[in-house]
């Protein structure tokens, strides 16, 4: 078999595999309901007392939007979304035990992992009135810091900021296909 037949051969096989594969690009679900193709999100309310929770979820919220293909421009929005963070919480959640030579205590209980742990309402408004409405919620652990006892406290707090943005990726997108399903 000569190289121009084996490169037919292979140029056929390719077309037709595009042609047979079935795949398609299309958004995950069949869209939101009412017939709600494009969606504004303005920025979600904020119940908890931690700042910038709101901006957050609203962020990630949008990429979905972008990422299903359903994020509406400036007098292009068919409905909108109203988010509320209605709670957060961070909490210890395991605790080594404390190593002993003999009778004496070496270290002491040291904090081996937090969870961080939010609650969200998504609601689907058109014209005032809700079409779809979910609420989403999470948990996510993450490490306290590596020095001293009780942790490095700048370290624990930029992981439990990672945390929470990989919960908001998590529940954004979950929200959305609560949306998206009605359920």
């Amino acid at each position: 078999m000569g190289a121009m037949s084996r490169l037919y051969a292979v140029g056929g096989l390719l077309w037709l595999s595009v042609l047979g594969c079935g795949y398609r690009f299309t958004p995950r679900s069949a869209g939101l309901p009412g017939g709600v193709s494009s969606v504004c999100a303005p920025i979600f309310r904020n119940d908890t007392s931690e700042p910038g929770l709101e901006t957050l979820f609203t962020r990630v919220f949008r990429q979905e939007l972008v990422r299903v293909g359903a994020l509406g421009g400036a007098g292009s929005c068919q409905a909108s979304v109203e988010g509320v963070v209605a709670w957060v919480n961070s909490a210890p959640t395991i605790v080594t035990e404390p190593i002993y030579e003999g009778n004496v205590a070496v270290t002491g209980p040291q904090l081996a992992s937090y969870r961080a742990s939010v609650g969200v309402t998504l609601r689907l408004v058109r014209d005032g009135q809700v079409l779809a409405e979910t609420t989403v919620s999470g948990n996510e652990d993450f490490l306290p810091g590596a020095q001293g006892a009780s942790g490095d406290v700048l370290q624990a707090e930029a992981n439990r900021q990672a945390a929470l943005y990989r919960l908001a990726e998590t529940l954004m997108r979950e929200g959305y296909d609560r949306l998206a399903n009605n359920w």
